[in-house]
């Protein structure tokens, strides 16, 4: 019996759109961009349980540490190869005076925290603890400054303090406190948000002040200082031209930041109850750092063609309300695997926009926003988004590969997006990495992929995703979303084919 000609055309066009295929060129005979292995850097700011209960246990706590920092979390960190940590903030640092963070914990005075939560901060975790957490890590400190609400002097001793070797009063006194020769500081931010939480300045305003205070910031010995400026919120181009006009070569860097909120700022949805549209919604909302990123770098082009400058992305991830029952100034939220998706996609931006991003913190790195780690006590759960930086790890200094990419769709609502994202890169030794999100919810999507440049002799692969976009890992169950073995890509006379999973993230080695 024949079908009624409409239920074949039908069914012709449900097996189009699911098994046709996405055309994927990996160039692997170019490349000339490396990816710094500082995009894949981490923010933690005196907010919430990040410091205190996340990295800071103190000395006499029966959770295992090292000075007073938890060994559990260090190990996790080392294991996704953090290249770098920025702190006190944040909103925090432009309040924040450092000498009350050095010397005797008994004797340093307290302070209320006014813009996260209004509790007293005692500053027990100074800059002698987060230097002694970099050191454990492996990893490079960015140190930001007070322009907000602090003195250039202030900004000033801070940097002599921490990085000078020779005689003075800052260094004698940090030997005082216990440390005899100075740390490696190169990353500094010189105020942070200026715009908003760090003074409400105007541009004109904050770029005369970086100026003067980035004078009196100096590079002692080999110790070379990368300044970085307060760049734009989100959009505001205004702001980056006027920066950038008006500061120059005082600058390495200029920072960016934009958080991911699926509905707006009053009601900024749920990091676990969400539906398709939700996600939809978040994704469209996190594809837009790529307009930012290369409408930014158009204008700093302008000013900098030789790309001296990076474009410090310093604050990014998603921003939900807040779980039920805690406190609203301490931004705590749980991670499922839409925020893996969310953190993949960035990290493909960034790859691909590596000529100008040289530096990218997620926020924040425990128990607030999109954390890769969580912590209640003595138990720690890992994220999603850690996941994704266990995979994307592979990236880390080496050269971007140039890639075209015809994607399928994905659609909701009326609106499309692009069903698949890609970058990818060779490392040192030759070993081509290629990581791809689907993006799409509900169908699997097939990529052809043709390796220019290069006679592959194997493939392997790892792959990120669960049974439902919502799924978390939580103390109670912390392996619900976890990294396994990925067998569905063949490799065929220099011919790639695979098979990616609806909700999946990829990550493929070609050697």
């Amino acid at each position: 019996m024949k079908r009624p000609i409409l239920l074949q055309l039908a069914i012709l066009g449900f097996c189009s759109q699911v098994f046709s295929q996405n055309k994927l060129v990996v160039n692997a005979d170019q490349g000339g961009e490396t990816i710094s292995r500082h995009i894949y850097g981490h923010f933690s700011e005196h907010l919430g349980h990040c410091i205190y209960g996340g990295y800071w246990v103190g000395e006499d706590s029966p959770i295992p540490n090292t000075r007073g920092i938890r060994n559990d979390v260090v190990q996790a960190l080392k294991d996704i190869q953090i290249p770098n940590l920025r702190w006190p903030g944040g909103c925090f640092a432009d309040e924040y005076h450092w000498m009350d963070g050095i010397g005797l914990r008994s004797q340093r005075p307290k302070m209320v925290n006014t813009h996260w939560g209004g509790v007293t901060e005692d500053n027990s975790f100074g800059t002698h603890e987060f230097l002694d957490l970099c050191e454990q890590l492996g990893c490079e400190p960015y140190i930001t400054g007070n322009l907000g609400s602090g003195t250039i002097e202030e900004m000033s001793k801070w940097v002599e303090y921490v990085t000078f070797d020779g005689e003075s009063p800052m260094s004698n006194l940090r030997r005082q406190n216990g440390r005899e020769k100075p740390w490696k500081v190169k990353f500094w931010g010189v105020g942070n948000e200026n715009w908003g939480c760090g003074g409400n300045m105007t541009a004109d305003f904050y770029a005369g002040q970086y100026r003067r205070y980035a004078t009196y910031c100096r590079s002692y010995g080999d110790n070379q200082l990368y300044k970085i400026a307060c760049g734009p919120n989100g959009g505001d181009y205004s702001w980056t031209e006027t920066v950038m006009k008006n500061v120059g070569r005082q600058m390495q860097g200029l920072s960016l930041h934009h958080y991911t909120v699926p509905n707006n700022w009053t009601d900024k949805g749920s990091a676990t109850r969400f539906n398709e549209s939700d996600y939809f919604s978040t994704v469209e909302k996190t594809l837009l750092m790529d307009e930012l990123v290369s409408k930014h770098s158009t204008i700093m082009d302008r000013y900098d063609p030789q790309k001296r400058t990076g474009l410090i992305v310093d604050e990014w991830g998603t921003w939900y309300n807040v779980e039920p029952g805690t406190n609203p100034g301490f931004l705590y939220q749980q991670n499922t695997l839409r925020d893996a998706i969310v953190a993949a996609v960035n990290l493909n931006i960034f790859n691909t926009h590596c000529d100008r991003v040289k530096m990218a913190n997620i926020a924040q790195t425990v128990n607030v926003l999109q954390a890769v780690i969580l912590t209640d006590e003595e138990k720690m759960a890992l994220t999603p988004t850690y996941w994704v930086y266990y995979l994307y790890k592979v990236h880390q200094d080496a050269t971007l590969l140039p890639v075209s990419l015809s994607s399928n769709k994905y659609e909701l609502n009326g609106k499309k997006i692009d069903a698949v994202n890609v970058s990818a890169s060779k490392d040192a030794q030759g070993k081509i990495h290629i990581t791809l999100v689907n993006i799409d919810l509900n169908n699997a999507q097939s990529v052809e992929a043709e390796l220019r440049g290069v006679k592959a002799n194997g493939i392997s692969g790892k792959i990120l995703t669960s049974a439902k976009i919502n799924d978390y890992n939580s103390f109670e169950s912390p392996s619900v979303v976890g990294v396994k073995d990925f067998k569905d890509a063949k490799l065929s006379g220099g011919k790639l084919t695979i098979k990616l999973p609806a909700k999946s993230i990829v990550m493929l080695e070609v050697e």
